[in-house]
């Protein structure tokens, strides 16, 4: 989706939770919006290093072992290959950055919570 859009708006008008749509592209990194509820997901890692900022609700998010609450407008980045199992209660709205593959390789594997961003 290019242009101007609603993060929130287009995540609420998704039929299921869990699933990420796809909003555009910086440069090579792609924007996603999800929409969670409740229940908890597996351990999974990605290949490059996500940003996640919490848009609304909560996420309870165990990234390396380290347990972080995130509630609206808090930024997580995870970096590549770090496995990020989401706990539960984490009912909310993410935006999602996914990083690019080839400026990800050798980067530390510590979850670093980059705070709250302005309004």
């Amino acid at each position: 989706m290019q242009g101007g859009c609603t993060a929130r708006q287009t995540a609420d008008a998704f039929p299921d939770t869990w699933l990420s749509r796809h909003l555009g592209q910086v440069g090579t990194a792609s924007v996603k919006v999800l929409r969670t509820d409740e229940l908890p997901v597996a351990e999974e890692a990605h290949p490059t290093t996500e940003a996640l900022l919490v848009l609304n609700g909560r996420l309870e998010l165990e990234p390396a072992g380290r347990t972080m609450s995130l509630t609206a407008h808090d930024l997580c980045l995870v970096a590549a290959n770090t496995p990020h199992p989401v706990l539960p209660d984490s009912a909310g709205t993410l935006l999602i950055v996914d990083g690019d593959d080839e400026h990800d390789e050798g980067r530390a594997a510590a979850p670093q919570l980059a705070g709250r961003t302005e309004d």
